[in-house]
């Protein structure tokens, strides 16, 4: 392709649009890119080309690898941290995977429903108690997915300010590298020290179930379990809490199909889908590296070439889903938010969880809740995962 009027990416997060130069949008759905670090690289907006790409064994999660495309740049000689699942490849990806897939199965996540239900009900209280305007996201959309996951984890809550914190530095995208790197090693320092509180004082979590069932055998190591943690904690508060806030708005944006929701209540599974779909938080989409010569989509790549799967645009493509606007009667279910193949979000039944029970909930509980900012201020995250820094509701 010809290097000339290369777009720079990533495109930005300023909207609920996917944000596609034209290139997205001719038909093709791949072009090229120019990362940060001024590399090139090709990105794929098409659902099958992503479908096709996410699923082949040419292509690598590692980091590492020359050619790997780095949507921001990292520190010097920044390792790839143990236990990191989604930069491992098969066989170590299939190993760690299989550690942790049990603990998130749907039947895993049914005993945790009372919880949920009790978390979002006292964060409602508490939101009320903060006195109106009050901002959804700190009062109810972050609490929420973080005292749950850190009920699972093992986490106390009672840190919920740092590793928030720690979260917050990482994804943001004006983060020096360094000052990243920084933050991560802490966040893992702090996990650490909980590895080994919890080996010696197991509680009923699942850090405590494997440092005491897999460090003995050998399964894994401590730098490994502290890795899977960290993973675990950022992931397992960061993107619910995103799309709490996000789907909040949406649904108050969209008075008519709130209305059928509250009527008929059996329709939160499919909104919650749709809702997926049409706001796709991972903006910034799925970096991997080509390890063999391959064709996606009949487009040649080399070896070390570098691609991007965009999946906020390819769960909008017209092919698949027709109009993309919001319609929570659609059957979103061929939608890619939660990535597709191997790597696929091992947590989803937890977000699917947590995301019915809470929309369920706050719109019952607070039948006025309404907006208390025109929707063109609302501010949006500069961050990796997509979202809104604050959102004023009165109710």
């Amino acid at each position: 392709m010809l290097e000339t009027n290369v777009p720079s990416y990533p495109f930005g997060n300023d909207g609920l649009d996917p944000l596609l130069p034209h290139f997205a949008e001719n038909g093709d759905g791949v072009g090229q890119v120019r990362l940060p670090t001024g590399q090139l690289a090709f990105l794929f907006t098409r659902h099958d080309h992503i479908r096709e790409l996410l699923r082949s064994p040419d292509f690598s999660s590692d980091f590492t690898r020359p050619g790997f495309p780095l949507i921001r740049p990292l520190a010097e000689d920044m390792p790839r941290p143990d236990g990191s699942l989604i930069r491992m490849d098969p066989p170590e990806h299939t190993k760690f995977r299989r550690l942790l897939t049990p603990e998130f199965m749907i039947k895993n996540m049914r005993p945790l429903e009372p919880l949920i239900r009790q978390t979002v009900v006292d964060a409602i209280e508490r939101l009320r108690a903060a006195g109106q305007p009050a901002d959804l996201v700190e009062h109810f959309a972050l609490p929420v997915p973080s005292m749950v996951i850190c009920h699972l984890l093992g986490v106390p809550y009672a840190d919920h300010d740092y590793f928030q914190e720690c979260s917050r530095t990482l994804l943001a995208w004006k983060t020096p590298p360094e000052q990243a790197r920084a933050a991560i090693e802490d966040l893992r320092a702090y996990l650490a020290g909980l590895v080994d509180k919890r080996m010696r004082e197991p509680g009923d979590d699942l850090i405590s179930r494997l440092a005491t069932e897999r460090l003995a055998t050998g399964e894994l190591t401590v730098d490994e379990l502290v890795g899977l943690s960290t993973l675990l904690l950022i992931a397992g508060h960061e993107t619910t809490s995103n799309m709490l806030g996000l789907s909040t708005m949406v649904l108050l944006q969209h008075p008519d199909q709130l209305r059928q929701l509250r009527e008929r209540p059996e329709l939160v599974d499919d909104t919650v889908e749709e809702l997926l779909r049409y706001l796709t938080i991972v903006r910034t989409g799925l970096t991997r590296v080509a390890v063999n010569d391959t064709v996606v989509g009949g487009h040649a790549l080399k070896a070390g070439d570098g691609v991007i799967a965009l999946l906020s645009a390819a769960n909008r493509d017209s092919d698949v889903f027709r109009e993309e606007e919001f319609d929570l009667h659609r059957g979103s279910h061929q939608h890619m938010a939660f990535g597709f193949g191997i790597h696929q979000c091992i947590g989803q039944p937890l977000a699917r969880a947590e995301l019915r029970i809470a929309l369920g909930e706050l719109f019952t509980r607070l039948p006025a809740l309404a907006l208390a900012v025109d929707p063109a201020d609302v501010e949006y995250r500069d961050a990796v995962v997509f979202g809104v820094q604050r959102l004023p509701v009165t109710w």
